[in-house]
């Protein structure tokens, strides 16, 4: 029997964990004391009783749990799309960079005493109706004395584990129409730095061997990309082998090894080679964005070289132009066709030698996951392209 409880549980919390909801701050303050708290277990109850009610729940080891029973009133701040580093400070994940939570943004007192972010997507002002412990959490019903409006945007939503945002979908006109539609779609998620040597002819032969599809495209750097294929927004994606989820499976492409990009006058540019010794206390130029933000400085600390980042960027374009103009040197994976900056300053790529692991890209879909006809078809072009490039 507890075997099979324990079975029935974690098929709920997988189950659950395909649902949608939107990310809420629960906020109380009073005379026993201020908290907040990350939820999702957030919904309406009721727009017809004497005021609206609506119900969170709360871990009964919360902090704020205990808090609310005692000030008998909450705020509930729904999020934007942009807003979870909110969500994750509240959460406890940034608690070595802020000594206290409400500093991650600032604050209004709503008129029951709860604290409201500035600009939350909308706040409901609650007071406690009641309340029930059912299970590790408490079940608070409040009765809302105030609603505030923010700044009109998408929310913040939770689902496969993961932070998303909606995407509106028209309805279809018939069930026939619907299914078709389901089967022309296709959503492809890529690393911002290398999508655009990569996808733009890849989309062209799909649609050229598709053209009724229906393709949208999901770019970012490697959290955001990831977050989409763990949601759901992206059907495959094109990522480096770094750091994915054991929810994800994936197929590699190609390997990349790293190179140094210099300005065509510095000196180092009549190498055939360069090491991350003849790098030793030259200004670095950091592409920002994860991985590649620990990967390269990681491959020159491995040597035992300390990089000198002088100026960091997360544009791929940035950071070239930065070099083109000789602030220093970068460390990349990605090669691009042309080697001029954007405004026409010629580069030099010169291999590193050293022993660094390549990077890997690979098409990353959810585990267990039967591909879509066009997701089949998108897989054929990706192995096609690297077939050339290898």
């Amino acid at each position: 029997m507890m075997e099979q409880t324990a079975s029935l549980r974690d098929r709920f919390l997988a189950g659950m964990s395909q649902a949608a909801a939107t990310v809420n701050i629960i906020t109380t303050d009073g005379a026993h004391g201020r908290a907040g708290v990350t939820v999702s277990a957030m919904s309406s109850v009721s727009a017809d009783t004497t005021r609206p009610t609506l119900l969170v729940c709360v871990h009964h080891l919360s902090p704020a749990a205990t808090l609310i029973l005692g000030n008998g009133t909450f705020c509930v701040n729904v999020l934007r799309d942009d807003q979870s580093f909110i969500a994750d400070t509240f959460a406890g994940r940034f608690r070595d960079q802020v000594a206290d939570k409400f500093d991650c943004t600032q604050w209004v007192t709503m008129p029951g005493g709860a604290p409201r972010a500035a600009d939350p997507l909308v706040a409901f002002d609650c007071t406690v109706t009641s309340s029930q412990q059912v299970g590790t959490h408490y079940v608070f019903i409040g009765e809302v004395q105030a609603v505030h409006l923010g700044t009109p945007g998408s929310p913040l939503i939770y689902t496969h584990r993961s932070y998303g945002s909606p995407e509106r979908i028209d309805g279809a006109s018939s069930i026939a129409a619907g299914r078709q539609a389901s089967a022309r779609r296709l959503s492809v998620g890529c690393f911002h730095t290398f999508g655009p040597h990569i996808l733009p002819e890849m989309i062209r032969r799909l649609t050229d061997a598709a053209p009724d599809m229906d393709f949208s495209l999901v770019e970012g750097d490697q959290r955001r990309v990831q977050e989409s294929l763990l949601a759901g927004e992206s059907d495959l994606a094109l990522l480096y082998d770094l750091g994915l989820s054991p929810d994800l499976e994936t197929i590699p492409l190609i390997d990349l090894p790293p190179y140094v990009l210099l300005a065509e006058p510095h000196p180092l540019a009549t190498r055939a080679e360069i090491t991350p010794e003849d790098l030793r206390d030259l200004p670095m130029i950091l592409l920002n964005a994860p991985p590649s933000r620990y990967y390269f400085p990681g491959i020159l600390r491995a040597a035992g070289v300390e990089p000198r980042i002088a100026h960091r960027s997360a544009s791929f374009e940035m950071v070239r132009g930065l070099v083109a103009q000789g602030l220093g040197y970068a460390l990349l994976a990605t090669r691009p066709a042309t080697m001029h900056s954007y405004d026409g300053r010629p580069l030099v790529m010169r291999p590193l030698a050293c022993d660094a692991p390549p990077s890997r890209i690979v098409l990353a879909q959810r585990r267990g996951t039967t591909p879509s006809p066009m997701a089949e078809h998108f897989l054929w072009f990706c192995r096609d392209h690297f077939a050339l490039d290898a």
